[in-house]
């Protein structure tokens, strides 16, 4: 480390003892509060952070800037979906696997389900929820009434949900009551559906900061297909190493599409052969953590049973 990066790094170690504007030290009657938009500077009172404003808001939005980067490219831990309740496994993207229980909201796997429904079959039961054990609710007024009562309750994915069945109607303002409302309640699929209006401009004008906005908030709490279009978006407006490691992360994530422009740059020299093996590696790795023999025969019956139809 150089003499200069040992002075910056004390200058700034005071900063943070002192207030930025008045310099007044850290003493038990004074309690400094960092600036609400990056780690840099702190402030004895609000008059001294209003009047430190101009000198600060270049560096603050810099800083601010690098702080939410940190948190954008940070790899999640996995799929916005996250793990089936009753198995444990990783659930897979592709939702006509998985199977949501309006009784309770909660999302299982068709292998669990399917396990579920052959023991219910063979001991002659009455079906119920495999989470809950509530009874399935056989109608489509039946279950619209509990999705009702669940959003009474606060429930965020059935407010989801809701959203959905009011988009597919065209019905685009109650749309976006409900996928707002869920957003706020930190549902990750209501932010990207938030996301798809305001770049369709259904029910909205078409926004592009309030798009960037949704996918980045829905990206970072895991969900592949917001991630794979911030890619396409950076893209879009030239930021290929941006755009590049979106479509890593997404990969990673077990997103099939995000290989397409990953083998594309690589043609182009931009993504290395060992960037792309990796992406690869983790992509298959992703892909496997998701499969079972019970998921397996899950998928097999309902191939069967569609092809006799």
């Amino acid at each position: 480390m150089s003499a200069g990066d040992c002075e910056a790094g004390y200058m700034m170690m005071m900063m943070m003892m002192c207030c930025a504007s008045c310099g007044k030290s850290e003493v038990d009657e004074v309690k400094l509060k960092e600036c609400a938009d990056c780690d840099l500077v702190r402030y004895c009172s609000d008059e001294c952070q209003e009047n430190h404003t101009a000198q600060h808001e270049e560096a603050c939005k810099k800083r601010a800037a690098e702080l939410r980067d940190e948190i954008l490219f940070k790899q999640p831990e996995s799929s916005h979906h996250g793990d089936c309740p009753i198995c444990c496994l990783p659930m897979p993207l592709d939702e006509s696997k998985s199977t949501m229980h309006l009784c309770c909201s909660k999302v299982i796997c068709n292998g669990c389900s399917h396990a579920n429904n052959l023991r219910i079959k063979e001991e002659r039961r009455e079906y119920t929820c495999l989470f809950c054990r509530e009874p399935v609710l056989s109608t489509v007024e039946e279950r619209d009434k509990r999705r009702t009562k669940r959003i009474e309750v606060n429930d965020p994915v059935a407010m989801c949900r809701e959203g959905v069945k009011q988009y597919v109607k065209a019905d685009y303002s109650s749309a976006l009551e409900y996928f707002t409302r869920a957003a706020e309640l930190e549902n990750v699929e209501a932010h990207h559906q938030l996301s798809l209006m305001y770049y369709n401009g259904h029910g909205v004008e078409k926004d592009r900061g309030k798009e960037v906005h949704h996918l980045e908030e829905a990206a970072i709490r895991g969900h592949p297909s917001a991630r794979y279009n911030l890619g396409c978006h950076e893209w879009d407006n030239g930021n290929t190493e941006r755009a590049v490691t979106h479509w890593i992360i997404a990969a990673a994530q077990g997103r099939d599409d995000a290989i397409i422009p990953l083998m594309d740059e690589f043609r182009s020299g931009i993504v290395s052969k060992d960037d792309l093996a990796a992406a690869l590696r983790a992509h298959q790795a992703a892909v496997d953590a998701t499969k079972s023999p019970q998921r397996e025969a899950a998928e097999e019956y309902r191939r069967k049973m569609k092809s006799s139809k």
